[in-house]
């Protein structure tokens, strides 16, 4: 199942950026023998800033693709049960999940409704260059739970 992290704007070229690269492509080289991956990173732009806009065009970024929208009222889960649901969704036979992530105002309710989970990062507010890093690192640690990997510890 190939993994998707979807966000508005440009991640830039500071170390957050590097650090959600460097967990995405481990993440994809880890869950390549437990069928995930790639994780790819992409960047969604738009001409007209705000919710709405911005909402139409992630959607037209995951088309296909079963979404998690990152939100602050969302769901909070713990690593292991993160890893459990990404293989829940494995295993459900999906081929691409995407985690998409708003712009400064966040997320469009047509995003939210398109969804099939929202996910939170806690209740405090995230700038979306460490929410991408945070994301990718999740992902990565799911994909070393699901492979039995030492990376994670309780």
């Amino acid at each position: 199942m190939k993994l998707s992290i979807v966000a508005i704007g440009r991640a830039g070229r500071g170390p957050e950026a590097d650090l959600a690269s460097d967990y995405a492509l481990r993440a994809g080289r880890t869950g390549r023998g437990i069928g995930l991956g790639p994780c790819e990173l992409i960047d969604v732009e738009t001409k007209k800033p705000g919710p709405g806009p911005e909402g139409v065009a992630l959607l037209a970024a995951t088309t296909g693709a079963r979404l998690i929208a990152c939100d602050e009222r969302g769901k909070t889960f713990s690593s292991r049960a993160f890893a459990d649901l990404i293989r829940d969704i494995r295993d459900g036979g999906e081929r691409h999940l995407a985690f998409v992530i708003g712009g400064a105002d966040g997320l469009d309710e047509i995003v939210r409704d398109a969804a099939s989970l929202t996910l939170a990062f806690g209740p405090q507010t995230w700038p979306h260059a460490l929410a991408r890093a945070m994301l990718a690192e999740q992902i990565y640690r799911a994909t070393t739970l699901l492979a039995g990997t030492p990376y994670h510890r309780d």
